[in-house]
């Protein structure tokens, strides 16, 4: 019987890359919470103090960063590998806005808002513009649905 190497256990395959980002997204957000929210008082700067997000681990480093939120006393300092453990939950920060978005879109069209009604809310000039939008969006979310580990 000959076992079958994966590319986490073989040095010599290419990595699979949604294996690798599920795995980046998981250990960036643990890291983050690790180091930027393992206090009751560090929790308190987020919108949800019990559980950190992706766009609240994306936002409380940012604001760590730029200074609108300080660090607290004993606080390790934001590195390269917290921005980076950042940058790498944007992507799925994005796809989990797409989703909102669409969805809200959906609803408006649900409850019988035109899409002129939508493009205003939207800051849209067109009805034409908000409904390529949802186009774009809805495309975009299906195709994030058949990605396998997207999810």
């Amino acid at each position: 019987m000959v076992e079958r190497m994966t590319s986490s256990t073989d040095p010599f395959m290419a990595p699979q890359p949604e294996q690798a980002r599920a795995h980046r997204v998981y250990a960036s957000l643990h890291r983050i919470s690790e180091r930027h929210a393992a206090t009751d008082e560090q929790r308190a700067r987020q919108a949800h103090p019990s559980m950190l997000g992706a766009h609240e681990a994306v936002r409380l480093v940012s604001f760590l960063l730029s200074g609108a939120a300080q660090a607290q006393e004993g606080e390790p300092e934001v590195d390269h590998a917290d921005i980076t453990a950042a940058l790498s939950l944007v992507p799925l920060m994005r796809g989990e806005m797409d989703a909102l978005e669409a969805g809200l879109l959906e609803m408006a069209r649900g409850r019988g808002m035109t899409w002129q009604d939508i493009a205003f809310g939207l800051g849209l000039r067109t009805a034409q513009a908000a409904r390529q939008r949802h186009e774009r969006l809805a495309g975009r979310t299906t195709a994030d649905e058949d990605v396998p580990g997207s999810d």
